[in-house]
C-alpha cells in the first residue's frame, strides 16, 4: 500500500523470517557462534531458546541458508506437534528416506544407514527442530535415541532443538534428564536493547531502498522500543503500523506522538498477540456494529418514515453471494481428502506446462516429491525458505508447502502470478484462485521449491579459482547478461568474479561469487537468450 509513497522495494517490516533482512544484533550474533560452534564441533545436542518473536526462527533459518550442501545435509522440522511414529517419518521424509514404514524401529534403521553413508562421505548431517517446546515426552524420548546413532568417533548427526523459555523447563524434567544431560551447547536468545533496536530499524529500511532522509525521529524509535522491548516481531509490528499511519496523514518523519497512536491502535486490533485485551477488543467490535446498525436503521429510511417497515425496490437486484470466509480449517479440511502423493502430482502438472514438458502420469512407484518429479524431466529445483517478499524477488513459478492443522503429510500450492498484490495459485482454494499475501502467508510454511532449467548445463557451486567448460560456460551467460566483456577462457579470474558478485549485489542476496541455483536461475532470465516463466507473464526473458 505505502510502498511507493516511501520508495520502498518492497515492505521493510513484515513479521515472516526473511534472510534477505537478516540483521545479527550483539545477542543474535552470540547465538549464531553457539550453533555454528556446535554443529561444526560435532556436540550431537545444542539448545536454542527464546521468547515469542526474539528472532529464533530467523537466526535458524538464516544458518540453514550458509551451510554449504556439499559439506552438509539439513533438514528443518517445523510443525512437530507430531507422535513417535510421525517425527521418525517426517525426518526420513526431509532426508528423502522412505516413510512407508510403520514402526519407528524400521525407518530409524533407513536413517542410520543414511547417516552412515553421509559420515562416509564426509557431511555433516543436521537436524533442526522448530517450536520444540510443544513436543511431548515420548517424542522427546525418541529424539533422544535418535541421538545414539553414532561411531565409535563420531556423533552421526547434530540435533538443534529450538523453542521458547518452557523448552528449558521441559528439559530439566526428572523424566527427561537422559535428554537434558546431553545438550551439548545451549543459548539463551535475549531481546535487542534500545541501540540494537535502532540499527535493526535503519537496517530494515536501508535493504528496502530508503537510506535519505531518516523515517523514524529518536523519540519515536524509542517509543517502539519500550512497546517492544527489543523483540524483533514486535518492532516490525510497531513500525509497519507507524508507517502506514504516516501514509494516511501524508506526514513524516514519524513523531513520538504519531508512533505512541500507532501502538494504541495496534494494541486494540492486535488482541492477544500483544496484551491480554480479547474482552476489551470484542467490546469495541460489538459497539462499532451496533453504531453500524443504528446508522443503517436511521440513514436507509426516507424522511418521516420512522417506525414503519422497510421496503425494499422490487428492482433491487439480489446482493451476489459470497465466498465463505478462507479460514486455515476450511482450507485443511480440503486438502485432507487427497493425499501428499496426489498433492505433489498435481502440483508438478500445474507447473510442467510452463517449462513446455508434458505431465506426468500417476504410478504406485511416483516419488511423493515434486523436486523429483522435476528431476526426472530434466528440471534442477532451488529450495527456498523464507518469506513472501522473498520468495517475489526470485519472480518465478513456485510450488509452495503448506503448512495444515491436522493434516498428514505435505500439500503443496503453485504461485503462478503476481498481479497487483494478489497472488494467482493453483489449484483453486475455497474456489479462490487469488489470494492476498496475508492469506497466503497464514497457510504457507515458508517453504518452496523452484523449478528451472539449466539450460547450458553449468554446475551450481561454482566458484572463484574454479577451471573448466562450466566456467566458460558460465562467462557466456554473463557476457549475454551484458555483466561481463572478458574472454570466456573457462577460468574464474578476477573479471568472472567482479561480474558474478555484481549481479549477485543488484540482486539484493549476498555477494559471496558462488554460483549457486538461485544465482544461475535469475542469470538465465536476466541474459534474454532463453524462455522462462515468470510470475508476471508465462513465458519470459526477464524483466
Amino acid at each position: 500500500m505505502y510502498c511507493d509513497y516511501y520508495g520502498f522495494r518492497e515492505k521493510p517490516f513484515n513479521i515472516t523470517p526473511d534472510p534477505g533482512f537478516i540483521f545479527l544484533s550483539a545477542h543474535h550474533n552470540e547465538a549464531f557462534a553457539h550453533l555454528l560452534y556446535g554443529i561444526d564441533h560435532h556436540v550431537g545436542f545444542i539448545a536454542l531458546t527464546g521468547e515469542v518473536g526474539a528472532g529464533k526462527t530467523t537466526v535458524i533459518r538464516t544458518l540453514l541458508g550458509q551451510l554449504p550442501p556439499e559439506q552438509y545435509r539439513s533438514a528443518l522440522i517445523f510443525n512437530p506437534c507430531l507422535s513417535s511414529l510421525g517425527l521418525m517419518q517426517s525426518i526420513n521424509r526431509e532426508y528423502g528416506l522412505p516413510t512407508e514404514h510403520t514402526d519407528t524401529a524400521d525407518l530409524l534403521n533407513d536413517l542410520n544407514r543414511f547417516l552412515l553413508e553421509e559420515n562416509a562421505a564426509g557431511r555433516t548431517v543436521v537436524l533442526v527442530v522448530d517450536e520444540a517446546q510443544n513436543l511431548g515426552v515420548a517424542v522427546l524420548e525418541q529424539v533422544r535415541l535418535i541421538s545414539n546413532l553414532e561411531t565409535e568417533q563420531d556423533k552421526l548427526i547434530q540435533i538443534v532443538l529450538v523453542g521458547q523459555p518452557e523448552l528449558r523447563d521441559l528439559l530439566s524434567r526428572p523424566e527427561l534428564r537422559q535428554l537434558g544431560q546431553r545438550i551439548g551447547v545451549s543459548y539463551h536468545l535475549r531481546p535487542m536493547n534500545l541501540a540494537d533496536t535502532r540499527e535493526y530499524i535503519t537496517h530494515r529500511l536501508d535493504v528496502a531502498a530508503r537510506n535519505d532522509a531518516p523515517l523514524f525521529t529518536p523519540g519515536a524509535v524509542q517509543q517502539i522500543y519500550h512497546f517492544s522491548g527489543g523483540l524483533p516481531r514486535l518492532i516490525n509490528l510497531a513500525c509497519d503500523r507507524a508507517l502506514l499511519l504516516a501514509y494516511t496523514r501524508d506526514r513524516i518523519p514519524i513523531t513520538p506522538a504519531m508512533a505512541r497512536t500507532a501502538i494504541a491502535d495496534l494494541r486494540l486490533t492486535a488482541g492477544p498477540r500483544i496484551a491480554n485485551r480479547s474482552l476489551v477488543a470484542a467490546g469495541v467490535v460489538f459497539l462499532l456494529l451496533l453504531a453500524a446498525a443504528g446508522w443503517y436503521f436511521f440513514n436507509q429510511r426516507p424522511p418521516g418514515a420512522a417506525g414503519k417497515p422497510l421496503r425494499v425496490a422490487a428492482s433491487s437486484p439480489p446482493p451476489a453471494p459470497a465466498l465463505p470466509p478462507l479460514t486455515v480449517t476450511a482450507i485443511a479440511r480440503a486438502l485432507a481428502t487427497t493425499t501428499e502423493k496426489e498433492s505433489a502430482l498435481a502440483a508438478f502438472n500445474i507447473i510442467a506446462p510452463l517449462w513446455a514438458l508434458p505431465p506426468a502420469a500417476w504410478g504406485s512407484s511416483r516419488p511423493e516429491l515434486p523436486e523429483l518429479l522435476a528431476r526426472e524431466r530434466g528440471l534442477d529445483t532451488l529450495r527456498f525458505t523464507g518469506n513472501l517478499g522473498a520468495l517475489l524477488r526470485l519472480d518465478a513459478p513456485a510450488i509452495l508447502e503448506l503448512l495444515l492443522p491436522g493434516v498428514t503429510g505435505r500439500r503443496y500450492l503453485v504461485l503462478t502470478g503476481d498481479h497487483d498484490g494478489r497472488y494467482t495459485v493453483a489449484p483453486p482454494l475455497a474456489g479462490r484462485t487469488t489470494l492476498s499475501g496475508a492469506e497466503l502467508e497464514r497457510i504457507w510454511s515458508g517453504r518452496a521449491s523452484l523449478p528451472w532449467k539449466n539450460h547450458l548445463g553449468i554446475s551450481p557451486g561454482v566458484k572463484p579459482g574454479a577451471r573448466g567448460e562450466s566456467v566458460k560456460r558460465l562467462q557466456e551467460l554473463l557476457k549475454g547478461a551484458g555483466l561481463y566483456r572478458g574472454s570466456s577462457t573457462g577460468i574464474y579470474d578476477q573479471p568472472t568474479l567482479d561480474a558474478v558478485r555484481s549481479f549477485q549485489s543488484s540482486r539484493g542476496f549476498e555477494p559471496d561469487g558462488t554460483v549457486g541455483r538461485q544465482t544461475l536461475l535469475l542469470l538465465y532470465r536476466t541474459g534474454g537468450r532463453f524462455p522462462n516463466p515468470t510470475l508476471s507473464h508465462d513465458v519470459g526473458g526477464g524483466p
